[in-house]
């Protein structure tokens, strides 16, 4: 039987090209899926589609006001959050490109993760896990 699954995120930008550079510099395993120009409703606009044969982030530019604050109280996304390998790999790539760390997230046992807010976009959250077993990745006792 399958299963329901996370298929993408479509994320309106002010600069395309910094935040693909930004995605593909955290993950570099990621691809451009695809790209291309379109009409946004009388706009033009690129795109492109980023990530795994599974799962993507679907950008597009034409971001004409700013992000929204992820410590405020607005409504919407306040970040997206991506399983990585190494976390500390992922932050110490992005600070050599120079998109500084906003914060560390929590610290377990289990589970280490960083915060990083794309260039004029919304903040990612990379999380890794130090364990397979669900219950231990799931636990939110100590959040």
């Amino acid at each position: 039987m399958s299963r329901s699954t996370f298929e993408h995120v479509n994320l309106t930008v002010t600069d395309l090209p910094r935040v693909l550079h930004f995605v593909q510099t955290a993950l570099p395993d990621w691809r451009v899926r695809g790209g291309g120009t379109m009409d946004w409703f009388g706009q033009p606009i690129d795109w492109c589609h980023v990530g795994t044969d599974e799962a993507y982030i679907a950008l597009q530019s034409g971001g004409n006001t700013e992000a929204l604050d992820w410590q405020s109280l607005a409504t919407g996304v306040k970040h997206i959050g991506l399983v990585v390998p190494d976390v500390d790999a992922v932050v110490q790539r992005l600070t050599d490109a120079g998109f500084p760390l906003d914060h560390w997230g929590g610290q377990t046992a289990v589970r280490r993760s960083a915060y990083v807010v794309a260039p004029g976009s919304v903040q990612f959250e990379f999380v890794q896990y130090n364990s397979a077993d669900p219950a231990l990745r799931n636990d939110y006792s100590t959040v």
